[in-house]
């Protein structure tokens, strides 16, 4: 409210002077040609002398409009300027980042007809992508991001489908989070398209059947009795640094190990910088992998980020003057977490090939297959977390996130350089992504000897019945 009363009287202080000072000066006219009339009021020239006042008044009152209408202009140009400045510092400064790039965004050429459709990008995937013999199961047990925290308020419900499945993801009016089955066991309504939360509860928009978070029938409003076996399924559900997490078994056992809690994230030590999101055709995990691949790490991210996110053109010699130089070591897992799997990575920024800058040490832990904590420790001051989430919404869809934590050192605006930053860099992963195919037998170097250590410890989240893709025919993927 003052800076509505302090622009209001900006607006007094910088107009109304102005329209003064144009009264004053056309009344100055005035009483001149008043005066002037008035001493030669028995000259025959007295009505020539009227007739001239009034044309210079007139002239005035133009001249006086005119520059009116140019000072206020001047002035809400200038307001505008103002306040354009304004929202981009506040952006900068306080809106936390978003970057989102969909299927088919990065990556995908069409060498015969430049820039492809999303319809022309369906046909390319179908016809280029070759699936690998003995690809591995698409959906592998585990936790899995469904949504972000953020993204679900109180009496809210979303609808999500992930690993082969259709969830009803809502939040109870005190702040719990569940997950049920999208599909209502009456006659099949989806809970979240229409559905409301009602205290504690989510009720079907078909016939208004009430569901408990356990998915238990516990009110239908046109019968007395509910049937005992009026259920749905109750999805295990997780909220944990900044994510709503479900837990997939494909012989549907009961969570067999938790996530971490990354304490600064909870206690608020670490504020949210913002986030980027990305949708690639991959195998699942492709995309981990990735962190044991340390020869890609000095081919693919080598070059700074302002070289873009163009792989073919990232020889051009510019593009090397300053090149970011990483080194990966696997400390492998604890006894008691098997699921997780340790990295020590560091990084420099090399410029000149002579000088080193923006020396950034990371602790990595693979979590099991759909989630990464990459806690990052730079100039011993600028701390923070990013919290990387893979999630498959289809067999070859994964949507992969990155969401940024950092302490109060770290200003807002600097966060956010270095998200961007990232987000070239996995834009570069994901043109590599959508245009490959999995390979079971890889002829690897004995510098490669990691990735095959990384294949042995993921295989630890197949089962014998997970879901795996069959090719069915040229045409069609069956899984």
């Amino acid at each position: 409210m003052s800076n509505a009363n302090e622009l209001s009287q900006m607006l007094l202080n910088t107009v109304v002077p102005l329209a003064y000072d144009v009264y004053n000066e056309m009344m100055a006219v005035v009483i001149t040609r008043a005066n002037e009339t008035s001493s030669g009021a028995n000259n025959t020239s007295s009505i020539l002398n009227q007739e001239l006042a009034m044309e210079d008044l007139q002239l005035l009152i133009l001249y006086s409009a005119l520059k009116m209408i140019w000072v206020c202009g001047i002035f809400f140009l200038g307001l505008g300027a103002l306040f354009t400045l304004l929202y981009y510092l506040y952006d900068l400064f306080f809106v936390p980042y978003e970057r989102v790039k969909r299927l088919g965004s990065i990556g995908y050429l069409n060498h015969e007809a430049g820039q492809p459709s999303k319809k022309e990008i369906a046909n390319l995937i179908r016809k280029r992508r070759k699936i690998g013999e003995d690809l591995p199961p698409v959906y592998p047990n585990g936790w899995f991001r469904l949504v972000d925290s953020l993204q679900l308020k109180k009496g809210e419900v979303k609808e999500v489908s992930a690993i082969g499945q259709h969830f009803a993801v809502f939040r109870t009016k005190t702040g719990k989070a569940n997950i049920l089955d999208a599909y209502c066991p009456h006659m099949g309504g989806n809970l979240a398209v229409g559905g409301h939360v009602k205290d504690e509860c989510l009720v079907c928009p078909y016939h208004g059947w009430v569901f408990s978070a356990k998915g238990e029938c516990v009110k239908i409003p046109y019968s007395d009795k509910v049937p005992s076996f009026a259920n749905t399924k109750s999805w295990p559900c997780r909220e944990v640094n900044g994510a709503i997490f479900v837990w997939y078994h494909c012989d549907g056992v009961e969570p067999e190990w938790e996530l971490p809690e990354i304490s600064e994230i909870t206690n608020r030590t670490y504020g949210y910088v913002g986030r980027i999101e990305h949708h690639v055709n991959t195998h699942i995990q492709d995309i981990p992998e990735n962190g044991s691949d340390q020869a890609h790490l000095g081919h693919v991210h080598l070059p700074h980020s302002l070289a873009g996110n163009e792989l073919s053109s990232q020889t051009t010699s510019w593009k090397k003057i300053a090149l970011h130089i990483y080194e990966v070591v696997c400390t492998g897992s604890d006894k008691d977490t098997p699921h997780i799997l340790n990295f020590d990575l560091s990084h420099v920024l090399l410029l000149f090939s002579r000088w080193k800058f923006m020396p950034i040490l990371f602790k990595v832990y693979q979590i099991g297959p759909g989630c990464v904590h990459l806690h990052f420790n730079f100039s011993m001051l600028f701390k923070g977390v990013y919290v990387h989430t893979i999630t498959p919404t289809e067999p070859l869809h994964q949507v992969v996130i990155h969401r940024c934590y950092c302490n109060w050192a770290m200003p807002k605006w600097f966060a956010r350089i270095i998200l961007h930053c990232l987000a070239v860099q996995v834009d570069r992963d994901v043109m590599i992504w959508n245009n490959k195919t999995f390979q079971p037998r890889p002829k690897l170097a004995k510098e490669d000897k990691l990735i095959a250590k990384f294949r042995r410890w993921f295989s630890q989240f197949y089962s014998e019945n997970s879901p795996r893709l069959e090719m069915k025919s040229d045409d069609m993927l069956n899984w």
